[in-house]
């Protein structure tokens, strides 16, 4: 179990489900929390779907922690299936990353994890999922509505957290995060028993059949919260110090149904430049080793 003492964490979403969990796990093992959501029982309120939002919870987080944040986790999100589940899964989740990085980079140990969803194996709406990595905003909310006119409405969520995804991997490793000793990760839970859950998704036997079969989870479902707020305790935790850019399902035996070994069956292609470095380099070591 990992130790949190000393550290300083931001948990956003901190009022219910994963995120309260979260909190309470993290701060159960020493850690200091910093709960951030739009209820009453939390240390900075904020609704991050709005840009005036954002800020406030940046500036909130600022006053509570000076001198610096060990640790963030970007729990909040919204599952309706309008476009202001855009602004608050994706944009609001990045703004928040970007706006409290010059507080992770105080911290000699900083760790970020988002989370995204099962849900996200699926395939998404290619045009909302582009916008919103092209960080478009309004294109990305546009693409939402049209999505809900066309009563396709469901889609919207799992892009988002696609996109959140496909963020990631595109980002983690770069000079901004991996570069500046920031490791950034992804939890990918699949269908938990939280009281969200229970209200919205849980209520109705005939949906939690088919979520059942589009989500099937060989370890039960819904499966239990904790195991999740486990995890997110460990990814943010100073102990993991080698681990960048992942996408970790847990998701109780779904991504290993649904794909199998499908990522796994094609190695890298190395292109031209690299390739021609590593048979360069290869050469040059022999010819070292022979002592030319």
């Amino acid at each position: 179990m990992s130790d949190h003492r000393k550290r300083t964490y931001v948990v956003t979403g901190a009022d219910s489900g994963i995120g309260a969990d979260t909190a309470r796990t993290l701060e159960e093992r020493g850690g200091r929390v910093i709960r951030c959501g739009v209820g009453q029982d939390v240390d900075v309120q904020a609704d991050i779907g709005t840009v005036d939002g954002r800020r406030a919870l940046v500036a909130g987080v600022t006053r509570l922690a000076s001198a610096g944040v060990d640790g963030l986790a970007l729990v909040a999100g919204i599952g309706a299936p309008t476009p202001a589940t855009v602004s608050v899964n994706y944009f609001g989740t990045l703004a928040v990353l970007h706006g409290l990085r010059p507080l992770l980079l105080e911290s000699v140990a900083p760790r970020v994890v988002l989370i995204s969803s099962a849900s996200a194996l699926s395939s998404g709406d290619s045009r909302l999922v582009a916008a919103a990595l092209g960080g478009n905003e309004s294109a990305a909310v546009a693409a939402a509505q049209r999505a809900v006119a066309r009563k396709r409405g469901a889609v919207i969520y799992r892009s988002t957290k696609i996109a959140l995804n496909r963020w990631v991997r595109q980002h983690a490793a770069g000079e901004e995060w991996a570069g500046s000793g920031i490791p950034v990760n992804v939890i990918a839970p699949g269908i938990v028993d939280t009281d969200t859950a229970r209200r919205t998704m849980l209520n109705d036997s005939a949906r939690v059949k088919v979520l059942a079969e589009a989500l099937p989870q060989p370890l039960g479902f819904p499966g239990p919260v904790q195991p999740i707020a486990d995890a997110i305790a460990w990814v943010v935790g100073a102990e993991n110090s080698f681990m960048t850019g992942q996408i970790i399902f847990i998701d109780g035996g779904a991504d290993a149904t649904l794909r199998g070994d499908e990522p796994y069956s094609d190695g890298v292609s190395y292109g031209l430049v690299s390739t021609t470095k590593m048979v360069a380099w290869t050469i040059l070591g022999r010819l070292r080793a022979r002592g030319m």
